[in-house]
């Protein structure tokens, strides 16, 4: 459970007004004194993360963030920071301080969850300070339209409901389709080509990597892993074809020369596009890169910030390529983390990682957002593909993707 990666865990994320009993609240939920509790109304600043797990959902991921009733410079700061919570919330959980009630806080809150489609469990908090008449209760849960449960984070009353009704509201699509097992049989052979380079961490592969090979034995399916320069003898020493060969993106050239024509090829970086987002809104942004211009302006960004090497993929191989394709300068922004700009218009075109560190919501949000401002937005791995030529090929495993580059 410690070793899920953080993009891969149902977020759920702990709403409230100063002081309404949030941290103690995620001190509750984890049976740990890992948020820092205060008398001291605004003592959460910043956006604490907390990994753990609850059955029959899994591993999950608990925010708890500032109060959005806070004030000043700084109290604006917060209630802003706590609002970007929202484009990754996959179940929020609203905390009400029972001495004030609802509020107007609260109102305009769960019309910004609402708005994002995003389940909702409500608590009245504090019972072990405060009894709350069941008509107020009822006059509370009325007011917004959600049914609302009396619990104490303090001595533990009702937290065990609380966890139920999580489980029952948490969606049931939220992890997206599968990475690549939907794609293959049991029995199956593919064959992952994983370069080791400078980028390559050591002593272990990448994310997306490991990800996949799991993917593959918990359907039943060889995974064959070789670097680029082995795959051509790799393939000659198989009985049978492989099913697929999927890539690192930046070999599809030496790749796509060495796999034979009758052998579905797709990267790493395509799967997630499907995994984490939406594989199509992607590849229309990728057939948009022939519509660029010299002077237009490009965002590139990365849902993680690394160590970059001297030849980086977002930093240097992309501008290079993009460059190249439209025969001239272009005017580059980056943005990374989970950094992303509200103004996308002055854009003409978005790359995006593969999103391997953000969990699904955010990355559809993203898409959301690029798809309101009318602005093409791609990923590393479909640009590639598309500025070397091999894009249309790179979608075999994905015939309606295929058919928006036929348009």
């Amino acid at each position: 459970m410690e070793e899920t990666p953080k993009g891969s865990r149902l977020h759920i994320a702990i709403f409230g007004r100063r002081n309404a009993g949030k941290s103690s609240l995620i001190n509750a939920l984890t049976s740990q004194d890992i948020a820092l509790v205060s008398n001291v109304p605004g003592t959460t600043t910043d956006p604490v993360y907390k990994a753990m797990e609850i059955l029959p959902i899994g591993p999950v991921m608990i925010i708890d963030t500032a109060g959005i009733d806070d004030v000043g410079d700084l109290g604006a700061l917060r209630v802003e920071r706590t609002m970007q919570v929202l484009n990754k919330t996959d179940l929020a959980v609203i905390v009400i301080e029972p001495e004030d009630g609802v509020t107007n806080f609260e109102e305009e809150l769960i019309k910004e969850i609402r708005k994002r489609n995003v389940p909702i469990a409500g608590v009245i908090n504090k019972s072990d300070l405060m009894a709350v008449a069941p008509d107020k209760v009822a006059a509370w849960s009325d007011a917004l339209d959600l049914p609302l449960l009396t619990i104490s984070a303090k001595t533990g009353q009702g937290i065990e409901e609380l966890k139920r009704m999580m489980i029952k509201l948490a969606p049931d699509d939220w992890e997206g389709p599968q990475l690549i097992g939907d794609l293959v049989s049991p029995g199956d052979t593919v064959v992952l080509v994983v370069p080791i380079d400078l980028a390559a961490p050591k002593g272990r592969l990448i994310l997306p990597q490991v990800q996949t090979i799991r993917d593959l034995l918990d359907n039943d399916v060889c995974a064959v892993v070789v670097k680029e320069r082995e795959l051509k003898e790799a393939l000659e020493n198989l009985k049978n074809p492989p099913r697929l060969v999927v890539t690192d993106s930046q070999e599809f050239m030496k790749v796509g020369a060495d796999t034979p024509p009758g052998v579905m090829l797709t990267s790493f970086s395509i799967l997630l596009a499907r995994h984490k987002g939406d594989l199509e809104t992607l590849v229309a942004g990728a057939k948009a890169i022939e519509s660029l211009q010299p002077g237009d302006k490009v965002l590139i960004s990365e849902g993680c910030t690394h160590h970059r090497q001297a030849d980086d993929i977002g930093k240097v191989k992309i501008p290079r390529w993009l460059r190249q394709a439209v025969g001239g300068e272009l005017d580059f922004d980056w943005v990374s983390g989970g950094t992303f700009p509200a103004d996308l218009a002055k854009y003409k075109l978005i790359v995006h990682c593969g999103a391997c560190m953000l969990n699904r919501r955010e990355m559809l949000y993203r898409l959301a957002m690029a798809r309101e401002a009318g602005i093409p937005i791609v990923n590393y791995g479909l640009l590639i593909a598309q500025i070397h030529g091999i894009l249309y090929r790179a979608l075999a495993p994905f015939p309606l993707a295929q058919m928006i580059l036929e348009e």
